[in-house]
């Protein structure tokens, strides 16, 4: 009688998948990268002329990565239907397939393993939260919709037309940090509502600030309400460095863009401190734009630059090498500038791994941004594009902001096929992406020591 291989359990898969979790991440994100193309490439997702396959590719990756960089019009190109496809790739793309996968394996009651329950939380959720993965997953979604069904009503009575589906659609992309608009001049038409710009910049900063801070903040608000004693509620150090970090990026970020864009942000003092406050929030993550970033100073698209490159903080929907990584990595610098060996941040040392991760993700994502420049300016510097507008672009995509000097829709195919690869990496991250693609043995052995020259 011939052997007959065991079928693997459920379990079991879930546990090889979960042994590599960065490997499965990127898997999912392209699984629905691929499945929004082809959803995206359906008659009934185009209004008149159909989209062609790679702008249906671009979009769906922009969506998936919540990005906001669109090469066709999301209000005229697509039909209500594929409006709601791209509103579905947002969401899934933002909360992760991990989380609603995780979730999953608790509903079904598989039982991973501790080794791939740390790996889940070490990966998606920061090791911040201290409970069970199901409840983590429950947390953050039932957060999430509360949030952006909030906004949704606060947008409904701001927006000129009385479609709910406008507002759903906005507030969803503002939380998500998308970027994405169903207007054709993004939010420019609607930059004078003070109650419309006030909501999408908290949607967009609440976002920002990842699930592990969110879900802190509302811990410590509970147990304020509480009246516990002061000791239970402090914040972790990982709260507080995203905390004073975005308001310092936030703060640093409107007073640097003002003088340097002064007269093109509106007419009026107040609306041009609003306008400069608007985009320095929207730049570092969300991508919606209330003024024409094409005709803006060359001083403030270089302002544009590290904010996007940056991002959002880690846990959240945005890119970008994260709040954390920067300060970190900042931190380091400015320690071994004073000849410390040791790093500290807010009254606590941080640990040597930590400083040699941060270190890579940043020499990574300007490896990865310098290539891109280069490879836009084969693509698409025989136009005549200037070398700002082609660094902006790459650097957009990368921190999965969305905005642009208007050079996406006349990208040529080379240029959108490294724009979408930019997007994968700035949103699963460019460590990720490296611990996914190589894995290699440890080494067991070491090299003789020789010094060379350095400076």
């Amino acid at each position: 009688m011939a052997n007959v291989l065991p079928r693997p359990s459920i379990a079991s898969l879930w546990s090889r998948l979960l042994r590599r979790p960065q490997a499965l991440l990127l898997a999912t994100f392209v699984a629905l990268i691929l499945a929004g193309t082809i959803a995206l490439r359906l008659p009934a997702a185009h209004q008149q002329e159909p989209v062609r396959l790679l702008d249906a590719l671009f979009t769906a990756t922009s969506a998936v990565c919540v990005t906001g960089l669109i090469t066709v019009d999301t209000g005229t190109a697509y039909s209500r239907f594929g409006q709601i496809v791209i509103l579905i790739l947002i969401q899934l793309g933002a909360l992760g397939l991990m989380t609603f996968a995780a979730l999953a394996a608790e509903v079904v009651r598989v039982r991973l393993s501790l080794s791939s329950q740390a790996a889940v939380h070490d990966a998606f959720f920061q090791r911040q939260t201290r409970i069970s993965l199901r409840t983590a997953a429950l947390r953050i979604i039932t957060l999430t919709f509360l949030l952006e069904g909030l906004g949704a009503l606060l947008l409904r009575s701001s927006l000129p037309a009385t479609d709910a589906f406008e507002a759903v659609f906005l507030a969803v992309s503002a939380f998500c940090n998308a970027g994405f608009s169903l207007y054709a001049d993004s939010l420019s038409s609607l930059r004078n509502s003070l109650p419309l710009m006030g909501t999408v910049m908290a949607l967009i900063t609440l976002g920002g600030l990842g699930y592990p801070v969110l879900l802190e903040l509302l811990s410590r608000g509970w147990a304020r309400l509480r009246r516990r004693p002061s000791r239970f509620v402090k914040f972790s150090l990982h709260t507080r460095v995203v905390l004073w970090s975005s308001l310092f990026l936030t703060a640093g970020g409107a007073l640097t863009l003002l003088p340097a864009s002064w007269t093109h942000l509106g007419d009026s003092a107040g609306e041009r401190l609003l306008q400069g406050l608007f985009q320095s929030v929207t730049a570092r993550t969300a991508g919606f734009h209330t003024v024409e970033i094409a005709a803006l100073p060359l001083a403030a698209l270089l302002i544009f630059v590290p904010l996007m490159l940056v991002g959002g903080s880690p846990g959240s929907c945005a890119g970008g090498v994260k709040t954390v990584t920067a300060t970190v990595w900042l931190t380091r610098l400015t320690a071994r500038l004073r000849g410390r060996e040791s790093t500290s941040i807010l009254g606590r040392r941080l640990p040597f791994d930590l400083l040699q991760r941060a270190s890579l993700v940043i020499t990574l994502a300007v490896m990865w941004n310098v290539v891109g420049v280069m490879i836009l300016a084969l693509s698409e510097g025989g136009a005549g594009t200037p070398l700002e507008n082609l660094m902006f672009e790459q650097v957009s995509a990368f921190g999965t902001v969305g905005l642009s000097t208007g050079l996406t829709p006349s990208l040529s195919a080379v240029g959108k096929i490294w724009i979408i690869l930019t997007m994968l990496v700035g949103r699963v991250g460019p460590l990720t992406m490296a611990l996914a693609v190589v894995s290699q043995p440890r080494q067991h052995y070491e090299f003789p020591v020789e010094r060379v020259m350095i400076g």
